[in-house]
Order: C-alpha cells, then sequence, then structure tokens
C-alpha cells in the first residue's frame, strides 16, 4: 500500500490513530491520548508566537526510504511549502518536525524517525516528552535549545 491509497481509503478517514507505513507498504497504527493532543497543540500555539515566515501543522506524512512517517507537528518555510503543498506526502522533509513522544513511542522508534527526516532534509528535530520537555537536535548533535528558534521554551506547560 503507499500513501495515497491509505489517503482515498474511506475505510481509514476517522479512525481514532495516527496512522503510519512502514518500509513494507503496511499500516502501522498509534493510539492518541488527550496529554498527545494537548501537547501538540501547545507546540503549535508556541511555534505560531516564535516562528516566521513560513507555516506550522499538524500530522505531516513524509515520505522516507522506510515508509511514509509522520510528524505530530511540523514548521516549514514559505519556499519549501511551495514544493510540498500539494503532494499527498512531502517529498522533502519541513525545516522543523516534531514528535511528542506517547506510551507506543520507543527510544528507538525516535532516534530512527529522527535520522529519516534529516535524510529528508529536515534541519531540526524535536521530541517533546509526557511531562512537556523539549529536547532539540541538528543532523549531528543534541542542542541545548532550537538553533533555528532559540526563543522556544525547553519545557511546554498544558
Amino acid at each position: 500500500m503507499n500513501w495515497q491509497e491509505v489517503c482515498s481509503n474511506p475505510n481509514l478517514k476517522n479512525l481514532p490513530f495516527k496512522i503510519e507505513l512502514n518500509e513494507y507498504g503496511q499500516i502501522v497504527m498509534s493510539p492518541m491520548k488527550v496529554l498527545h493532543s494537548l501537547l501538540q497543540g501547545e507546540i503549535e500555539r508556541l511555534l505560531l508566537r516564535y516562528a516566521t515566515g513560513g507555516k506550522v501543522f499538524p500530522e505531516c506524512a513524509i515520505f522516507t526510504p522506510k515508509g511514509t512517517k509522520v510528524a505530530d507537528v511540523v514548521w516549514v518555510s514559505d519556499a519549501r511549502l511551495q514544493i510540498i503543498k500539494h503532494e499527498a506526502e512531502c517529498s522533502i522533509a519541513p525545516e522543523i518536525c516534531i514528535e511528542v513522544l506517547s506510551d507506543s513511542n520507543t527510544e528507538r522508534e525516535m532516534v530512527a524517525k529522527k535520522k529519516l527526516y534529516f535524510g529528508q532534509g529536515a534541519q531540526e528535530f524535536w521530541l517533546c516528552d509526557q511531562q512537556g520537555s523539549m529536547r532539540f537536535f541538528n543532523a549531528d548533535n543534541e542542542l541545548a535549545h532550537s538553533q533555528m528558534l532559540p526563543d522556544f521554551p525547553v519545557r511546554v506547560d498544558v
């Protein structure tokens, strides 16, 4: 199965799960709790406050060599948005890709997603744990704070 087939399948439209594809075209579903959505929404709100010259949005499907991955929140520049906005899945990753950890996520999974997003052109990867603590990464290292948005808080309160 490819991402376009997932998007057009009426049986998959309103499931209460985050859907991704693995490298074999199989659907992977992860349930989300209210806290996950609250953190996601607060990150979006803060991004709208601190980021300019682009767009913020949730649930961004990104093509990777290991299947379609869906970042919880992204920030994309206006220039990159012109390339991806009509695609079913982003052919290049937004500049900032953010994952909010849930009970079903593993450290191994997040390390793999981080590598895949950077391989598709992301400039930063952010990780938010269930207590709202933020971690920031570039392709080489963990950072004390975002280099792209240095005023973004290291903790998100909901």
